[in-house]
């Protein structure tokens, strides 16, 4: 009697799905009002000047320009959207 009892349900299966979260626009890029840039948990990168940050730290951009990713202090990475001069 050292054996389990055949009940027939699997074990596996409680994977949970991945958050797709990371970068979806780089540097560089164009960017439209309304495009999300970044997906993250927690502020790994902050809001700079023409993007706007959502409850869940979603990047997006507030302008239509292009992406820029810099650094200003040592400890904090920056996103900004630089407009489109006409």
């Amino acid at each position: 009697m050292a054996h389990k009892k055949g009940v027939g349900s699997s074990k596996n299966g409680r994977e949970s799905h991945g958050q797709r979260l990371g970068i979806k626009i780089f540097g560089g890029q164009e960017a439209k009002a309304g495009n999300v840039i970044l997906r993250q948990r927690g502020t790994a990168y902050h809001p700079g000047k023409g993007v706007g940050i959502g409850k869940d730290h979603t990047i997006f951009a507030l302008v239509d320009g292009t992406v820029v990713f810099t650094v200003k202090r040592e400890d904090r990475r920056y996103v900004a959207v630089e407009p489109i001069s006409a």
